[in-house]
């Protein structure tokens, strides 16, 4: 009997094709997920599977579905999970905020903000250049064990070792994804624009405003709706790291693979972390924050549209955001080779419509988590979207996730036929 994703939630008029390609989407997920879109500022689709069972009815209740590991929370459309570096997007709109009332310039130099951020030969790294990964420190550390946990959750500490750090290439020369460290660059710049934390920023200028189940650190009270994520492969060891590395052509001395070493173990330590409560209480926002699909479709229609009378960002600084801005850019060497057909695309935080990571098509912008979350907008459609998952499964290198591709190819349908 054919296996079938067991959905909750609605789909508005016109947009039950949306349904039933997420329904198809998830019939192999082992885990549970979320989907939400807005069309020019409107709530079209909401919805939520539990997981897949064999037939049966497409449409029943999940409050006894988990969707996730034993003990996990029913799963619904108001439960809320990890995001991983979803995160970046939501620090993006922050530093977008701050631009467009003038306190922050995003092209200025970080040093004009973060005095002893110019220390080791970076005075002219702007700020433009951390939001599109081009400031030559993708780790904490250059130690191939990385930063532990506890380390993780002292910004204090971090930030003033990022500070004095030497970079690992000519900042603005090449582009790297900085997975954790984007969270506490772009973050910290907030931090001394606006005079508090990204999280707090966040809270009062976006999430407050919307009403929205979106946070860099978690509070208390909801806690009892927090879904747990779980990985579905065993994460590379570091020799296998080493060895991969060392095929492109870096040996395990090289700064550039010590970083990137480091880098994968500070993942896992984030990872482990957050199935903590200390872990979702700090603010790690290059891959911790924490939210729902309703949310973050909402969010991102803020972005380019009123929502509720609250509209985020202008359609200037929105066609900011989205120009890319390191096409030109290769990786540093040895790893800027190959024709560069899967390169990550970026705008001023946001990622852009790439093979393997094609959005909503054209003139989108976002950005995806790992395992498989995303959340993503498209102006001239008047599309924004929102997908949350519990299992880690997809890998940027393999494609786009095979979840992903019925329900983005139905709803540019569902839009195109309503304008």
């Amino acid at each position: 009997m054919a296996r079938e994703a067991v959905v909750s939630g609605q789909a508005a008029p016109g947009w039950e094709a949306v349904r039933d390609a997420f329904a198809r989407g998830q019939a192999d997920d082992p885990g549970a997920a979320q989907l939400a879109v807005h069309h020019h500022g409107r709530l079209v689709v909401d919805l939520a599977s539990a997981g897949a069972v064999s037939g049966g009815a497409a449409s029943v209740d999940l409050a006894s579905g988990s969707g996730g590991p034993a003990g996990a929370p029913p799963y619904g459309t108001d439960s809320v999970g990890v995001l991983m570096s979803v995160t970046k997007g939501m620090v993006a709109v922050c530093a977008h905020l701050l631009s467009q009332r003038g306190e922050l310039d995003l092209d200025a130099p970080v040093a004009r903000y973060w005095p002893e951020f110019a220390a080791a030969g970076k005075g002219a790294t702007t700020v433009a250049d951390l939001l599109t990964h081009r400031a030559g420190l993708p780790a904490f550390t250059y130690g191939t064990a990385g930063i532990g946990l506890p380390g993780l959750l002292d910004w204090g500490g971090r930030v003033t070792e990022l500070a004095a750090m030497r970079p690992v290439w000519e900042p603005g020369s090449a582009f790297l994804y900085h997975a954790l460290t984007y969270g506490h660059l772009v973050g910290e710049v907030i931090r001394r624009v606006a005079g508090v934390s990204v999280g707090a920023f966040f809270a009062a200028e976006v999430a407050g405003p919307l009403g929205l189940d979106l946070w860099i650190g978690l509070p208390q009270e909801a806690e009892r709706r927090f879904v747990p994520q779980f990985s579905v492969r065993p994460e590379p060891t570091q020799e296998q790291i080493t060895r991969f590395l060392a095929g492109l052509g870096l040996s395990p001395a090289d700064p550039l693979s010590l970083a990137l070493r480091a880098t994968a173990a500070e993942l896992t330590a984030a990872t482990e972390g957050l199935t903590t409560r200390q872990g979702r209480a700090a603010e790690l926002p290059g891959a911790g924050g924490i939210g729902n699909a309703r949310s973050l479709s909402r969010l991102y229609a803020a972005v380019i549209g009123p929502i509720d009378g609250v509209r985020l960002l202008s359609p200037e600084t929105v066609d900011r955001a989205r120009t890319s801005r390191n096409e030109h850019l290769a990786p540093p060497a040895p790893l800027d080779g190959g024709d560069g057909s899967g390169r990550s695309r970026f705008g001023l935080g946001f990622e852009l419509p790439r093979t393997g990571l094609p959005m909503l098509g054209g003139g989108s912008f976002g950005h995806a988590g790992a395992g498989g979350r995303l959340g993503a907008a498209r102006p001239e459609s008047g599309l924004a979207v929102g997908y949350v998952c519990t299992a880690m499964s997809w890998e940027p290198a393999a494609g786009p996730d095979p979840r992903w591709t019925g329900w983005t190819e139905a709803v540019m349908a569902a839009a195109s036929c309503r304008g």
